[in-house]
Formats: structure tokens, sequence, C-alpha cells
């Protein structure tokens, strides 16, 4: 399960931030998962409970958002969503396009006390 390496990869993130911030304390982390990440998000919300465990972060609150997955077409510059890297247009039909979102992880804030 690769999502709790990742899950505590956000945790030893979190925890830096409150060490640079004088903080001894992290109270939320909001992540933003890809729709196409490849991660599984109750994976991950499993991972994180484990994660958190006798860490400055043991009783933060985490939200994980989703971030709905969109390409743009190199054929009519026309943004969609996608349910696959590998769909076409529904425009033009064609299978040319850059994905513009949906593969991001990120931690999008930390609150620290």
């Amino acid at each position: 399960m690769h999502e709790l390496s990742i899950a505590m990869s956000i945790v030893e993130i979190a925890a830096e931030y409150a060490e640079k911030d004088n903080s001894d304390k992290v109270l939320e982390i909001e992540i933003e998962v890809g729709e196409l990440s490849g991660i599984v998000v109750e994976a991950l919300d499993f991972a994180m409970d484990a994660a958190v465990k006798n860490t400055i972060c043991e009783n933060a609150k985490w939200m994980i958002s989703i971030v709905e997955a969109r390409a743009k077409c190199s054929s009519t510059g026309k943004t969609y969503k996608v349910q696959s890297l590998y769909s076409p247009c529904p425009f033009c039909k064609k299978f040319g396009h850059e994905l513009i979102a949906g593969k991001e992880l990120r931690v999008r804030s930390i609150l620290v006390e």
C-alpha cells in the first residue's frame, strides 16, 4: 500500500512546517488528490490515521479533496473533463490532449497552533 508512505510524507511535511513556525501542534491538514493520480482516497484516509500516531499531527484534522481530471485538446484548444488518460476529445474525437488537472497530490494547507 503506497498510500501509507504518502501519508507518512504528508505528516513529515506538516511537522516540518510546524517546526519552522515554532509551533508544537498541527491542527489541520488539507490535501488535494487528483482523480487520475493513482491514489486510492479511502486508503490514504486510512493510512493517515496510522501515520499521525505519536506525532505532532496526532490530533490534527485532515481533509482530502478530489481534483477533477481535465484536459485541453491540442486540436480545438477546448478544455473538458476526462475519465482516463486515453479519453478522446468530446468535441473533435481526436486523442491528442494535454492533461491540465487530475494527477496532482499536494498539501494545500496546514494550520498550526
